[in-house]
């Protein structure tokens, strides 16, 4: 979707800047960045707003050639934001009824070609709508019985649904997710008893079919439980500029690690750098780090590089 950006109060007025948003393209253009094979199926708008999201993801080489343009009159999905309070950033969603709502399993399956080894989801296709809460539980199920690796960002949206609505519609897809990813609060979304501490709740998913569990600590780090245990990482220390999108850098990095090769502490480290990135900078995807830029954390405060 597209995002327009403010500076100050929405209701002060002021200048917007626009962008891209969505957590699916955040952490593809992060896995794009970081030198995997990126491609994205979605449906946008034939709007210029469709056309800026498509263009973007191919500028940052994530492959569009699945994309859709909705041809029925739908717009893109929009969302604005506004900074209030140091950090706190307020997001207002504009998606019912947009072109993003209406994508549909034949949107989405045949972008599981041969050799592809993850398939990335968010908690936040299903909440857009009946057509794009299917195509998410189709493409779950598809790449399951495929052998690819099914990732799943809970990534709850209160303003797009309710946590009842979220757990009814999540809690089936943990039959074909292998790695589930959420913050520490939206873990009970996806529990049939919501008021289980995490221990339990841990062990419940794992005991669904789940082979990894990664819960997001903010500032605290992260930590990854298997059936072997759980391994802690903490956060990378730095000035806090922008939240919003750390959580996306975050799945960025812990899938590039993945996707590498790396054991558990290598993509928990590797994951909680991206998302340093991301805090550090301001936008969504924009300050990304490269493969080389990685190592730029361990450099003295300062340093220039030349």
């Amino acid at each position: 979707m597209a995002a327009l950006r403010a500076h100050g109060a929405l209701r002060l007025g002021g200048s917007l800047g626009l962008s891209v948003a969505g957590a699916e393209s955040n952490v593809a253009i992060g896995l794009a960045r970081l030198g995997h094979r990126v491609r994205w199926a979605g449906r946008v708008g034939a709007d210029e707003l469709g056309a800026l999201v498509l263009r973007t993801l191919r500028a940052e080489g994530v492959d569009t050639s699945y994309a859709v343009t909705d041809d029925t009159g739908r717009s893109t999905g929009l969302l604005l934001t506004e900074p209030r309070l140091g950090t706190l950033t307020r997001v207002s969603y504009y998606r019912a009824g947009s072109a993003g709502s209406a994508v549909s399993p034949a949107d989405v399956l045949p972008a599981l070609a041969p050799g592809t080894r993850i398939l990335h989801l968010t908690g936040i296709t299903p909440a857009l709508g009946p057509s794009a809460a299917e195509a998410t539980l189709a493409a779950a199920t598809t790449a399951r019985e495929a052998g690819i690796t099914v990732c799943l960002d809970i990534n709850h949206r209160s303003r797009l649904w309710t946590s009842d609505r979220a757990r009814t519609v999540l809690r089936p897809l943990l039959a074909h997710t292998d790695l589930l990813i959420a913050s520490e609060d939206e873990l009970p979304l996806v529990l049939e008893r919501p008021d289980a501490d995490e221990s339990k709740a841990v062990h419940s998913v794992l005991s669904a079919g789940v082979n990894e569990v990664v819960v997001k600590r903010g500032a605290r780090g992260a930590t990854a439980f298997t059936a072997d245990g759980a391994t802690d990482c903490a956060a990378r220390q730095v000035d806090a500029v922008d939240l919003v999108g750390a959580g996306d850098a975050f799945v960025a990095g812990y899938l590039s690690g993945l996707l590498g090769g790396a054991d558990i502490p290598a993509r928990l480290h590797r994951a909680v750098t991206t998302a340093a990135f991301a805090v550090a900078t301001r936008g969504d995807w924009e300050g990304l780090p490269t493969q080389d830029e990685l190592g730029l954390f361990d450099q003295p405060d300062g340093t220039t590089i030349r």
